[in-house]
C-alpha cells in the first residue's frame, strides 16, 4: 500500500504523473472487483481531472499535499451529477443534485475521486453485508467480514486501490472496519467535520471522517475537510488546523487511561493480551498507564441503538416514493404508495431499525425508552468528562475480538449490534477516536483505539502515531 506522502514525493520528483497514478488506481479496482468494495468507478471525471493536476503541477501552481492523488468516497456522499445510492435499493438510479461539503473540499485540494464505496445499507450495519449492492468482502480474509458500514472504503484502501477514503461514522462505522482490515481511521470530534450532502442516518451521532494506510495520511485528510460551514449548524467555529503539527512528539509523560471496564469480561484473551503489549511499549517510551473508570459504559450500546432507530425512523421518512428514489409499479393507492415502495425499496436490517425507532418514538414508550437513552448519554458523556481530568487519552480494544465470521449479521443480528460495544460510547458523547493495528503484520488485525479529548485532534493523532511506529 502507498501512502500519500509516498505518491506525493513520486509526483514532486516527476517519477510519475497524476493521469498514471489513476490509471493505476482504476486498474487495481479492476483486479479486485471481486472484494465488491466499490459501488461506481468514476474513470472519465477522474482522468480528466489528473490531466488538469499534471497540468497545474507543470506551471507550479500545485493546490498541495492532496493535489492529484487518488481518494474513494463512502456512497452515501454526495458528489453532484453522480450515483449516490447509500447501498439501498430506494436510491439505486439516484444522481446527487449537488456535493457535500467534505467531498468538495478534499477536491477543491485537488484530491481526484475514483469511486464510490460499498457500505451497509443507509450506514445501517457492522458487516458491510446489508447493501443492496451485495456483500463487501475482506481482502485479508474472504471468510470473515470487512466490518462496516463503511466496509467499502476501508478495503479500497486495504486492497491497494487508494491511499486515502472518506468514510461515516454512527457508532463505530468508521473505526471497526478499519480494525478489521488493518488500515487507519478516524473519527473527528462532532462537530469537527460538516455533515452537509451526508445521507443521515442519526443526525446526531453522524460524523464524517477518514481512512488512511497510515496515522499521517488521516491527518492530512482531516486537515482538509474540517471547518465551519453555513450549511451544517452544529459544525464548530473552531478554525481548521494543521492536525500533523503535533505528529513526533512521542509519549514521554503522557497519562494514557485505561478503563478498567473495557478490559473485563468479554474482551478476547488474544485481543486483550496484544493490546495489552502495545500499552506496555509506550510505557517504555515514558507514558503513564493509569486505570480509571468508565461506570455507566455497559449501558452504552442499548442507548445507542435507542437513540440512533430512533433518529433513523424520522431521517427515513423522507424516502417515501413521492419526491425521490424507487416508487413501487404496484402501487395503486396513496396508502399502496407509501407501504409498497418502503417495504420493497428499503432492505431487512433498515426496516427492522426503522419498526424499532418509531416504536421507542411512540406516544406510549418515549418516555420510557427514549427519555432514558438520552439521560444515559449524557451520564456516559460526564464519565469521559471526569476520566479526562486525570489523564490525556484513553486507550481501549477497537473490537471484542476477530472480524465475524460472514453471515453471521443476518442469522445472529444481535452478535453484530455487541460488535460496536467499545466504539458507540464516542459517538454518544461526541468525542474522537482513531484506530489502528498494533499487530502489524500478524495475521487477523487487532485494532486499537485511542480516544482524545473534544476538539483535541492532534494531541490524539500524535500518540497515535507514537503507537504505529512502536508496531511497525
Amino acid at each position: 500500500m502507498f501512502s500519500i506522502q509516498d505518491l506525493q514525493n513520486k509526483l514532486l520528483s516527476n517519477e510519475t504523473s497524476s493521469k498514471k497514478l489513476i490509471e493505476a488506481s482504476l486498474t487495481q479496482i479492476e483486479k479486485t472487483k471481486s472484494l465488491n468494495a466499490f459501488i461506481s468507478v468514476l474513470s472519465k471525471r477522474a482522468l480528466e481531472q489528473a490531466e488538469a493536476a499534471d497540468k497545474r503541477r507543470a506551471d507550479g501552481k500545485s493546490k498541495g499535499p492532496l493535489d492529484g492523488i487518488p481518494v474513494a468516497i463512502k456512497d452515501n456522499l454526495c458528489l453532484e451529477n453522480t450515483l449516490t445510492t447509500a447501498g439501498s435499493k430506494i436510491l439505486e438510479n439516484f444522481n446527487a443534485p449537488y456535493t457535500a461539503t467534505a467531498v468538495q473540499r478534499l477536491e477543491d485540494a485537488g484530491a481526484i475521486i475514483v469511486g464510490k464505496t460499498n457500505m451497509d445499507e443507509f450506514a445501517m450495519g457492522s458487516s458491510s453485508e446489508s447493501s443492496f449492492f451485495g456483500a463487501v468482502k475482506n481482502p485479508l480474509d474472504e471468510s470473515k467480514v470487512p466490518g462496516g458500514s463503511s466496509g467499502g472504503s476501508a478495503v479500497a484502501v486495504a486492497s491497494g486501490c487508494v491511499p486515502a477514503a472518506l468514510g461515516s461514522d454512527t457508532g463505530g462505522s468508521i473505526r471497526q472496519p478499519a480494525a478489521c482490515t488493518g488500515v487507519v481511521g478516524m473519527k473527528p470530534t462532532y462537530g469537527r467535520v460538516s455533515r452537509y450532502g451526508l445521507i443521515a442516518y442519526a443526525s446526531s451521532l453522524d460524523q464524517i471522517g477518514p481512512f488512511g494506510t497510515n496515522v499521517k495520511d488521516c491527518a492530512t485528510i482531516l486537515s482538509a475537510i474540517c471547518g465551519e460551514d453555513s450549511h451544517d449548524n452544529t459544525t464548530s467555529a473552531r478554525p481548521c488546523e494543521d492536525f500533523s503539527k503535533k505528529l513526533g512528539e512521542g509519549v514521554q509523560g503522557k497519562v494514557i487511561g485505561i478503563p478498567k471496564e473495557y478490559f473485563a469480561e468479554g474482551l478476547d484473551a488474544s485481543c486483550k493480551a496484544t493490546i495489552e503489549n502495545t500499552l506496555a511499549l509506550l510505557e517504555k517510551e515514558g507514558a503513564v498507564l493509569k486505570e480509571i473508570s468508565l461506570p455507566h459504559i455497559s449501558y452504552a450500546v442499548s442507548s445507542y441503538y435507542i437513540i440512533a432507530t430512533a433518529e433513523a425512523s424520522s431521517n427515513l421518512s423522507r424516502f417515501d416514493g413521492v419526491r425521490y428514489g424507487y416508487r413501487s409499479p404496484e402501487a395503486r393507492k396513496l396508502f399502496d404508495l407509501y407501504a409498497k415502495s418502503r417495504s420493497e425499496g428499503f432492505g431487512k436490517e433498515v426496516q427492522r431499525r426503522i419498526l424499532l425507532g418509531s416504536y421507542v418514538l411512540s406516544s406510549g414508550f418515549y418516555d420510557a425508552y427514549y427519555v432514558q437513552a438520552q439521560k444515559v448519554r449524557r451520564l456516559i458523556t460526564d464519565d469521559f468528562k471526569k476520566a479526562f481530568e486525570s489523564c490525556d487519552v484513553i486507550a481501549s480494544p477497537t473490537m471484542p475480538g476477530e472480524p465475524l465470521a460472514c453471515g453471521t449479521s443476518s442469522s445472529d443480528p444481535m452478535a453484530m449490534y455487541l460488535s460496536d460495544i467499545y466504539t458507540v460510547s464516542l459517538n454518544l458523547s461526541g468525542l474522537p477516536g482513531i484506530t489502528l493495528p498494533c499487530n502489524s503484520g500478524k495475521g487477523i488485525p487487532v485494532g486499537i483505539q485511542w480516544i482524545g479529548k473534544p476538539f483535541e485532534e492532534s494531541a490524539l493523532l500524535s500518540v497515535a502515531q507514537a503507537t504505529e511506529q512502536l508496531v511497525k
